[in-house]
């Protein structure tokens, strides 16, 4: 059987796709960068730096790994010039250059040298493909109103997707309230929640929706945007009045309590095919 090395970040993706391997009786081991613990604790993962990434590929090498599924949130490291061992030297001019692009392109370029060591990488809906929802309203009735929003709000996803910024972005009565960026889709709920809840031109009309997508042309296998609890309450606290995404394109974690809290709030949550 192939044996797969989980590269965890933080978050509740990395514990349930190390469930998920462990409950398929998938021989795995899980990895965490220092720095950024995963909280998974069985298997211990191994830790490794990116200044000594090719003694840690030697590692899973080593340890019979074929396979990869990287998951979970990682901030930028800063290298450490001192620490990089000379072998991975000669990656640096491949990582330098990937960190001063967008996040997609940094990806890209992290997968390509995994691939160069014989590692075949795949995405967590490999491990576990009831993350990603099919098709289809799963909680409530999205209104025609709803429906045009979420088109405009695709559209922009779109157009920020091609300049690697973010995944997502909320619009209400056609307008946009708001664009992922860095800080990420908790940001942007918390600034619609608290600065543009008088935007919207009618007080009566539509409330609004989040939508998230994959950047288009983006390897599917690493960063699908996600959609929790979390995503959830920030959506309510923003006055908004659903939340959809790309079918086929984002991982709903946690799937019964976000649509346990969606219903509660009476928001709608769509699976959206354009």
């Amino acid at each position: 059987m192939t044996k797969t090395a989980l590269i965890a970040g933080q978050g509740a993706l990395p514990a349930i796709l190390a469930r998920a391997l462990a409950r398929n009786g998938t021989d795995h081991l899980v990895a965490e960068m220092e720095g950024f613990p995963c909280g998974i604790r069985a298997p211990e993962p191994v830790r490794f730096r990116i200044e000594r990434l090719v003694p840690f590929l030697d590692h899973l090498a080593d340890h019979g790994v074929e396979r990869v599924v990287m998951a979970g949130a990682i901030r930028r490291p800063r290298v450490e010039a001192e620490l990089v061992d000379p072998r991975t030297a000669t990656l640096l001019p491949r990582l330098i250059g990937a960190f001063g692009k967008g996040d997609d392109a940094l990806l890209r370029e992290v997968i390509g040298i995994f691939e160069d060591w014989g590692l075949t990488v795949v995405g967590a809906d490999a491990i576990a493909p009831e993350l990603v929802p099919p098709a289809g309203v799963l909680v409530g009735q999205p209104s025609d109103a709803d429906a045009r929003d979420v088109e405009r709000a695709a559209e922009l996803v779109s157009g920020l997707g091609r300049l690697d910024v973010g995944q997502g972005a909320v619009v209400a009565q056609g307008l946009c309230l708001g664009l992922e960026s860095l800080p990420g889709t908790d940001a942007m709920l918390r600034f619609v929640a608290a600065e543009a809840a008088d935007l919207r031109p009618d007080p009566n009309g539509a409330r609004g929706v989040l939508f998230k997508a994959p950047k288009p042309g983006q390897d599917r296998r690493i960063d699908l945007p996600t959609i929790g609890p979390e995503t959830v309450r920030g959506a309510a606290r923003a006055g908004l009045a659903g939340i959809a995404w790309e079918a086929g394109g984002v991982i709903l974690l946690q799937r019964e309590d976000v649509e346990r809290l969606a219903t509660e709030a009476g928001l709608f949550l769509w699976s959206w095919a354009p």
